[in-house]
């Protein structure tokens, strides 16, 4: 069965950096478009950022533009966030998804 194990998150100041990992078994990678999505404390979940299976196309959440970067390795199944110039509002869970699937999910809390 598919299995997405998230890790990276942690606790940063704004303006930090953060990468987060995904490792993804049980499913054909290498054809799948993956997904991050976020879940703020008390709020709903929201979509991040997306990428192809070829991962030579993404798309971003507006607020996350220019700070977040998705990618992933076909070999290893991996799905990858790298985060800069992180902000107070993005402390939320951060969840990798496939179809209807996801994670356990790892948490990003930004404060000073």
């Amino acid at each position: 069965q598919v299995q997405l194990v998230e890790s990276g998150g942690g606790l940063v100041q704004p303006g930090g950096s953060l990468r987060l990992s995904c490792a993804a078994s049980g499913f054909a990678f290498g054809n799948a478009l993956l997904n991050w999505v976020r879940q703020a404390p008390g709020k709903g979940l929201e979509w991040v950022a997306a990428i192809n299976p070829g991962g030579d196309s993404t798309s971003y959440e507006d607020s996350v533009k220019g700070r977040f970067t998705i990618s992933r390795d076909n070999a290893k199944k991996m799905l990858y966030l790298q985060m800069e110039d992180l902000k107070l509002e993005d402390t939320a869970m951060y969840y990798c998804t496939v179809g209807g699937d996801r994670g356990q999910g790892t948490m990003v809390t930004v404060s000073s």
